[in-house]
């Protein structure tokens, strides 16, 4: 699927946004169903995770059509996929919630991250996960799972629109992880979110400071009186922010 691409500039803006302020962000322009239910990081890396979506969708495995001789074939989708994505991108995969049986395991996304590829994401689970926790890859799933795929999960289609635990994917999308979750910001709006969410995230770290000195919520939060405008402004120009 032919999409645009995503700004370097607007990439280096989100890498410093969380995804609570993107999903308020998202939220007043309409947006309520943005952040990815139920998948969580591996390992908590202190870094976000920013790039395009590109997609798997897995239907049940049929038996009789899913052998583990499936991937003697260079043509299997979940094959094709893993050296398909562009580096920088984003493997989302919709495996349907079900996490009894794995999405992937620790070879295809070493293979990935030697790749250039910047994260996966599933609302199943990964096999060999503690390994994949200690790789160089932010990486999120629902829970461990050591089955093999094919037990349960046949790779049938790549590149198109999916579902990952209940959020609309498609292909171009800019997906952004942190510490606690992946949200799913649509590219067409990722240069205004991201400006929005630098703005929002200068503000609410000025408010912590407030916060944590003894300041009442009251005017600051959202900042509703002057003299907060004025402290915020001096604050900026103080933190250089």
């Amino acid at each position: 699927m032919s999409v645009g691409t995503l700004k370097n500039e607007t990439r280096e803006m989100l890498m410093h946004v969380s995804t609570a302020t993107l999903t308020t962000a998202l939220f007043k322009r309409g947006l309520r169903n943005q952040f990815i239910q139920n998948v969580q990081p591996l390992s908590a890396k202190g870094k976000n995770m920013v790039g395009q979506a590109y997609t798997m969708r897995y239907i049940p495995a049929r038996e009789d059509l899913n052998p583990i001789s499936v991937f003697k074939d260079p043509a299997h989708p979940q094959r094709v996929g893993v050296e398909a994505i562009p580096p920088g991108c984003v493997l989302v995969m919709d495996s349907r919630k079900d996490a009894r049986a794995a999405s992937a395991g620790s070879i295809l996304v070493t293979r990935m991250m030697k790749r250039g590829v910047e994260g996966v994401v599933t609302d199943g689970g990964f096999r060999d996960s503690p390994e994949i926790g200690q790789m160089d890859i932010r990486c999120y799933h629902q829970r461990p799972s050591a089955p093999t795929n094919l037990t349960l999960h046949q790779a049938i289609e790549l590149d198109a629109p999916i579902g990952c635990g209940d959020v609309a994917v498609f292909p171009g999308d800019v997906m952004v992880g942190d510490d606690e979750g992946v949200v799913v910001v649509p590219l067409e709006m990722a240069d205004d979110i991201a400006a929005e969410g630098r703005e929002m995230t200068a503000y609410e770290d000025f408010v912590m400071e407030r916060v944590q000195a003894g300041d009442s919520i009251v005017g600051l939060y959202p900042g509703t009186k002057e003299e907060t405008q004025v402290a915020f402004k001096a604050w900026r120009e103080a933190n250089s922010r």
